[in-house]
C-alpha cells in the first residue's frame, strides 16, 4: 500500500521548526512493509490543504496528515477536512470529558477554544489523544485513508502506537514484517563504493532487498531492506547478503546500526585494555572531543594536545624543528613525530595525530587546500597516511577526525 505523508505548518516551511514527524512517521510506516512514495510541506491555508488532498489521492492509499489541529485561529486542518469530506461538526461529549479531565489534571483553567476541540466530525472515526487535548481523525473515501494526527510530536506518536499502526496492520491483512539493516563504511566515497560492490548489489533484487546509499561527510550508510512473513529467516538472508559485502570490502565496514566510529574505537580499547591519547593540529580537538563523548572514556583516553603552531609541536610533542623545516608542518616525518611524542608524554599504548591544512586558505600548490596527514603509533610501529579533501573547512576537520579514528580502529584490529 502506498503512503503519503502531508505536513501542514508554516513554521515548517520558513525553517522555524524542523519537520521530525514526517521522518519518524517515514521510518515507522517502512518498518511494517508500507511504502512511502511521497511527501509534502503546505501551509495552513485551506486551498492548499484541499489541493494537496486531491494530488495525494490520484496517487497514495494512505495519507497522513500532521499539523493544524490546535485550539487557536490558525490551526485550520480539522474545519478543511469537515468541508473536504462534506460532512459536519458535533460535539463528542466523550472527548469532550477527556479534555475537561486533562486541565484538571494539571490545574489551568478551561478555555471555550479548549473545549471546542471536542468538536468533531461526524463522518471521520475519532483518534483519542491520551497525551493532550487535539484528536486524532480517521477517514476513508473512494478505498482511500485519510488520517489526520495533531503536529506535537508527542502527541502524534501516542495517536500513531496506540490506534493507527494496529488498525492499519487489520487492513493489510496480516503482520508484514520488514527487517532493516544499515551498514556504516568510511574510506570510499559513494560512486566509488558503488563500482566496487556492483556484482553484490546487482544479486540483491533476486533476493527481492532493497538498497539505499546514504552517504555524508566522512561516511556512506549503505540500508538493506526486506520484506516477508518470517522474521528468522529475513534476518538469516540479511546476515548471509552482508557477509558476502563484508568480503569485497572488509576494511571499509567499521559498524551497523546506529554505531559511531568513536563508539566502535572505544569498545576495541576498553576490551583489550589499552590507552590513547591524542595530538592535533588541524582538527583542534575534534578528535578528543568524539573519544571523550563515549561514556566511560577515562578507562582508555589519557588526553590530548592541540599544537596548532610549529612551536608548540617542538616544545610539547618533540617535533624535531629542522623536519618541520625541511618537510613542512603537513607532512609524513611530522605528523609520525606528533604521534609517537604524544604517546610518550601521556605513557599510553596509542597516540594518533592530525595535521593538514583545513582551509578555506594556507594552501600552496605543492600542497593544497584539503591536504591531511594522519598516523597512529604504538610502541612497535608508526603508520601514517595521506588523505586529499576539498575546500570545506569544517568538513575536512570533521573528514580528518573520522579518518584517524579508522585508522586506529585498523590498527588495533590488527593486533
Amino acid at each position: 500500500m502506498k503512503c503519503e505523508v502531508i505536513s501542514i505548518g508554516d513554521e515548517l516551511l520558513i525553517g522555524q521548526t524542523i519537520n521530525t514527524n514526517a521522518s519518524w512517521i517515514g521510518e515507522q510506516l517502512n518498518n511494517f512493509g508500507f511504502t512511502i512514495a511521497h511527501g509534502a510541506i503546505i501551509s495552513d491555508n485551506k486551498n492548499d490543504i484541499i489541493l494537496a488532498l486531491n494530488n495525494a489521492s490520484n496517487r497514495s492509499d494512505i495519507i497522513i496528515i500532521t499539523g493544524g489541529l490546535g485550539p487557536t485561529n490558525d490551526d485550520i486542518t480539522k474545519h478543511t477536512l469537515t468541508e473536504y469530506f462534506n460532512t459536519s461538526l458535533e460535539r463528542n461529549k466523550d472527548i469532550e470529558k477527556n479534555i475537561v479531565a486533562y486541565f484538571k489534571s494539571v490545574n489551568r483553567p478551561i478555555l471555550k477554544s479548549n473545549l471546542d476541540q471536542a468538536l468533531l466530525p461526524l463522518s471521520c472515526e475519532v483518534l483519542s489523544n491520551s497525551r493532550g487535548t487535539a484528536s486524532g481523525m480517521w477517514f476513508e473515501k473512494d478505498n482511500i485513508i485519510y488520517i489526520s494526527l495533531p503536529g506535537v510530536p508527542y502527541e502524534m506518536k501516542g495517536i500513531m502506537q496506540e490506534h493507527v499502526f494496529p488498525k492499519l496492520l487489520t487492513k493489510m491483512g496480516g503482520e508484514t514484517v520488514v527487517v532493516n539493516k544499515t551498514i556504516r563504511t568510511h574510506g570510499m566515497g559513494e560512486s566509488f563504493l558503488a563500482e566496487i560492490i556492483k556484482s553484490w548489489e546487482d544479486k540483491l533484487e533476486i533476493n527481492n532487498i532493497k538498497l539505499a546509499y546514504l552517504p555524508s561527510p566522512g561516511i556512506v550508510k549503505l540500508r538493506l531492506s526486506v520484506i516477508g512473513l518470517d522474521k528468522l529467516i529475513l534476518e538469516r538472508k540479511l546476515k548471509e547478503t552482508i557477509d558476502e559485502l563484508k568480503a569485497l570490502i572488509p576494511d571499509q565496514i567499521y559498524g551497523y546500526g546506529n554505531a559511531t566510529m568513536e563508539g566502535v574505537v572505544g569498545k576495541l580499547l576498553k576490551e583489550r585494555n589499552l590507552t590513547i591519547a591524542t595530538a592535533e593540529s588541524c582538527t583542534g580537538g575534534s578528535v578528543a572531543k568524539m573519544l571523550t563523548s563515549i561514556s566511560g572514556s577515562s578507562s582508555y583516553f589519557n588526553g590530548a594536545i592541540v599544537s596548532y603552531n610549529n612551536q608548540s609541536k617542538v616544545d610539547l610533542l618533540n617535533v624535531d624543528f629542522k623536519d618541520i623545516d625541511d618537510y613542512g608542518a603537513v607532512s609524513q616525518q611530522v605528523v609520525e613525530q606528533m604521534a609517537e611524542g604524544v604517546r610518550n608524554k601521556f605513557h599510553t599504548d596509542y597516540g594518533i595525530s592530525t595535521s593538514g591544512i583545513a582551509g578555506p586558505s594556507g594552501g600552496t600548490k605543492e600542497k593544497p587546500v584539503g591536504t591531511v596527514w594522519i598516523a597512529v603509533a604504538s610502541k612497535n610501529r608508526i603508520v601514517s597516511k595521506k588523505i586529499k579533501l576539498g575546500y570545506n573547512r569544517e568538513r575536512n576537520m570533521h573528514v580528518s577526525s573520522i579518518s584517524v579514528l579508522n585508522l586506529l580502529r585498523l590498527e588495533l584490529l590488527k593486533n
